[in-house]
């Protein structure tokens, strides 16, 4: 794995999980609470009211991304991990080569750092082969964190995944959901191994409120890879696409004066890779950008977001979008109002201008 070179500074102990769906707790997705965090101080509603925050002329950058079952039950069947495991699909890389995780059983609590290339593990008729760290960080040798591995594939994968998968889940959950329940208004490209959350508290309705008051949506992609449940790890390479009429909305819009603000944290790697000295340019293919407050965003100067762990590398990026004063700020009032975290947990809005 890649270890970042520095750690967020905004301190606090983590808020109540959400065990749960919005749906499941008797909320609507948009009736779950939002913190709205600006230069001119802390508000409290719910999620239905972001439009009273946002300007005619601002826009929302939006990943299309839709979650897929990338959770399967394994079997490592060589070397020191031999056993039970939780697979998790991160990424396809071809037809023959994918990349993966192995986690404990049968909750996926922690992950396996003791396998070795060569490692072979079945699930079902499939065998999946361990050929070498991914992304190639030689820095961290197996058994000393190690947590993803560019695999080799034998059999139909995607057959297994879907009669056996399910969408990646961990043990803070108080049981496993439907993978409906994982996917956003946005979702129509299939390709996340986890959901993009952030988009996940919007509905039609609220979508159509927001474009009727003049707030422009511009769509991209960023298929997600698993995230990191290890302090001070960085985000991997991930698969992005800013088509040109993005590019183009963004860039006019910040030329008008409005706010470019991204829903999520994987709508802000996208656009901020595929900037291009001022402007935002049309691309796709692998990012390695990770936005932090010594790389700070070029363009995004927004954020719809949900609640982030201590030490993770997505909160380096809210520090960088948001700054570290008005960051610590929102998280102080989100714990101190015991709002809920993780994937289906409340929302933030922080603008810093």
């Amino acid at each position: 794995m890649t270890l970042l070179h520095e750690t967020p500074r905004t301190h606090f102990e983590a808020s109540s999980f959400a065990p749960q769906p919005a749906e499941h707790r008797g909320l609507a997705r948009d009736e779950v609470r939002l913190l709205v965090a600006t230069p001119d101080g802390l508000s409290h509603g719910r999620f239905r009211d972001l439009p009273d925050h946002l300007r005619a002329g601002d826009v929302l950058v939006v990943n299309t991304s839709a979650t897929v079952a990338a959770q399967v039950d394994a079997e490592v069947r060589s070397g020191a991990a031999a056993g039970p495991a939780v697979l998790h699909v991160a990424h396809r890389l071809d037809d023959a080569e994918v990349v993966v995780e192995l986690r404990t059983a049968p909750d996926a609590a922690r992950a396996v750092l003791d396998a070795s290339p060569g490692d072979e593990v079945r699930v079902g008729d499939v065998r999946l082969v361990l050929r070498s760290p991914w992304p190639g960080d030689a820095s961290s040798p197996t058994g000393t964190g190690n947590r993803l591995w560019r695999a080799a594939v034998r059999g139909d994968l995607d057959r297994q995944l879907a009669w056996n998968g399910r969408p990646i889940a961990y043990g803070y959950l108080d049981r496993r959901y439907p993978l409906a329940d994982y996917q956003t208004v946005f979702g129509i490209r299939p390709g996340s191994a986890e959901m993009a959350s952030a988009g996940r508290p919007f509905t039609e309705a609220l979508v159509t409120r927001l474009v009727t008051s003049g707030v422009q949506v511009a769509p991209v992609t960023l298929h997600t890879g698993v995230s990191s449940q290890e302090a001070g790890e960085a985000p991997g390479p991930e698969w992005f696409e800013v088509p040109p009429s993005s590019a183009r909305t963004i860039n006019q819009a910040r030329e008008d004066g409005g706010r470019v603000v991204a829903v999520g944290t994987t709508a802000t790697r996208a656009v901020e890779s595929s900037v291009l000295g001022r402007h935002v340019v049309a691309s796709r293919g692998w990012t390695s950008r990770v936005v932090t407050p010594a790389h700070p965003p070029r363009v995004v100067d927004g954020l719809v977001t949900g609640w982030h762990d201590p030490m993770a590398s997505h909160l380096l990026l809210v520090e960088a979008v948001a700054g570290e004063h008005l960051t610590q700020a929102a998280y102080d009032a989100a714990v101190a109002g015991d709002y809920l975290w993780h994937e289906f947990g409340d929302s933030a809005l922080l603008l810093r201008r």
